[in-house]
C-alpha cells in the first residue's frame, strides 16, 4: 500500500507551478505518490502540468475544464485514494525536502494524530508566549503545535480521519473540516514542531513572490486578500502576519467551536466584515 497520495490542483500560475510541482516531485520516494487536477483552461499552465502526467512518481491526472472549488479535487482524492495518508500541496507552496517522510513517522508512532501540517509562517512570526502552552511532546520525541486545524497546503492526514468522517461538503473549506476532525471527533491537529516550514511564495516576504507591488497585488489577489479587501503589499503583509498570531492565539477548548460561541463569532466576524474591519486567517 502507498503510505501517502499528495493532492496538487493547478489553475493559471504557471510560473509558480514551475517550482512547486518539480519540487514536489523531487520530494516523493518510494511510498509517496502525486495526483495531479488541472481546473481551467489556462494554456500554459496545463500544458505544463500535463508534461508530468507520466512521470513515474505521478499516480493519476485530472483536466477539469470547469474551475471546479477545492472540495471537488479533495474529494476525488479521499475517495479514490487507497494510500494510508492523504495530502494537498497548493501549487503556490515549496515543500521543505524530507516534509512527508517526517509527519508520516509522527502519525505513526502517535495514533491519536489526526492532521499535521508544515508551518507557512516565517521565525518572525512565531510567538512563543502564545505557542508554547498549546505545544505537547509525543512518545517517539515528536512535538506537536496543537490547533483545530491547518491550512489546506502541506498537511498529512490520516486515512482514518476521512473513513470516519467521510468527504468534505460543498462550500466546506479544508481548515473547517479539520476543526471538525478535531472538535466532534476528537482527533489531535496541528503543526509539527521544531516546524517543518513551506515555503508560501504569495506571501509578499518570500523571495519567489509575485506581489511586488501594489499593482502586482491587485491584477491577480490572493482569496484572502479578496474577502479582507486588502489592495496594497503591506496590506497584504499585515494580514499575513495576523493570520500567524491569530492561529497561535486560537483557543484549544472545544467548546470554543460549537453551539453558541461558534455563533457568536460568527455573528462578530460578519459584522467586522460590514464595518470594515479585517478579518483573519
Amino acid at each position: 500500500m502507498t503510505d501517502l497520495d499528495v493532492l496538487m490542483v493547478t489553475f493559471d500560475q504557471a510560473e509558480y507551478v514551475r517550482l512547486t510541482l518539480p519540487r514536489l516531485l523531487e520530494s516523493c520516494d518510494d511510498g509517496v505518490r502525486v495526483w495531479l487536477w488541472h481546473n481551467g483552461t489556462h494554456a500554459e499552465t496545463l500544458e505544463l502540468s500535463r508534461s508530468f502526467a507520466e512521470d513515474e512518481r505521478v499516480d493519476r491526472f485530472h483536466h477539469s475544464p470547469d474551475n471546479q472549488p477545492l472540495h471537488v479535487p479533495i474529494n476525488w482524492l479521499l475517495e479514490n485514494s487507497s494510500a494510508r495518508f492523504f495530502s494537498k500541496v497548493d501549487d503556490d507552496c515549496l515543500v521543505t525536502p524530507g516534509w512527508a517522510r517526517t509527519l508520516i513517522r509522527a502519525h505513526d508512532d502517535v495514533p491519536e494524530l489526526g492532521v499535521l501540517g508544515c508551518w507557512r509562517f516565517y521565525d518572525e512570526d512565531f510567538d512563543a508566549q502564545l505557542s508554547t502552552p498549546k505545544i505537547a511532546s509525543y512518545p517517539g520525541g515528536h512535538r506537536v503545535l496543537r490547533n483545530f486545524w491547518v491550512q489546506g497546503s502541506s498537511f498529512v492526514m490520516r486515512r482514518e480521519c476521512a473513513a470516519r468522517r467521510g468527504p468534505l461538503r460543498a462550500g466546506q473549506s479544508f481548515p473547517q473540516y479539520c476543526t471538525a476532525l478535531g472538535v466532534q471527533d476528537g482527533w489531535v491537529n496541528g503543526w509539527y514542531f521544531p516546524f517543518v516550514r513551506e515555503e508560501h511564495m504569495d506571501d509578499p516576504r518570500s523571495p519567489y513572490t509575485r506581489f511586488r507591488t501594489d499593482a502586482d497585488l491587485q491584477a491577480r489577489p490572493p482569496l484572502t486578500a479578496r474577502l479582507n479587501g486588502v489592495t496594497t503589499v503591506a496590506g497584504w503583509e499585515a494580514q499575513v502576519r495576523r493570520s500567524a498570531r491569530s492561529v497561535q492565539a486560537a483557543s484549544l477548548d472545544p467548546r470554543d467551536y460549537q453551539g453558541w460561541r461558534i455563533r457568536g463569532r460568527n455573528l462578530r466576524a460578519r459584522a467586522r466584515r460590514l464595518a470594515g474591519t479585517k478579518a483573519h486567517w
